[in-house]
């Protein structure tokens, strides 16, 4: 890290979704926050990030499920075939997803990048110590 670099807080449990996300944007939010949460990338600052791309998420499984249904190209009012507006959608909002994804480190190449602070574990002995066990040479 460099120095002097900024540390946001770390909530003491993982956050819950926000109100605001739909079902799919929540299943979303709690699948992947439980993966971020360890490994020290799920801040306070980061909320937003997720939530951005639990939204796109959502939007992006709507219109892949509108593709399958309707199927990629449909027929205009004139009766032509025309590509459907919900391949634009689902390539839109994979396109942001991969953005977000990469901002939170969440893909191969983006791991490479991001450095995060892991707390470190106690030893045994520094439990002791903490608890007023002393350790020395016996003469």
């Amino acid at each position: 890290m460099p120095k002097n670099e900024p540390e946001p807080s770390i909530p003491e449990e993982i956050p819950k979704a926000s109100e605001h996300l739909d079902e799919l944007a929540t299943e979303e939010w709690n699948r992947m926050a439980v993966e971020l949460y360890p490994i020290g990338v799920m801040t306070v600052v980061d909320r937003a990030a997720l939530e951005a791309y639990c939204c796109e998420y959502s939007i992006w499984v709507q219109a892949s499920g509108q593709i399958q249904t309707h199927g990629m190209v449909i027929k205009a009012q004139s009766g032509f075939p025309v590509q459907s507006p919900f391949l634009a959608i689902a390539n839109k909002a994979q396109s942001e997803m991969r953005r977000w994804l990469c901002e939170l480190g969440c893909t191969p190449s983006s791991r490479t990048r991001v450095e995060v602070a892991i707390p470190k574990k106690e030893s045994a002995l520094e439990a002791f110590q903490k608890k007023g066990g002393k350790i020395g040479v016996v003469k």
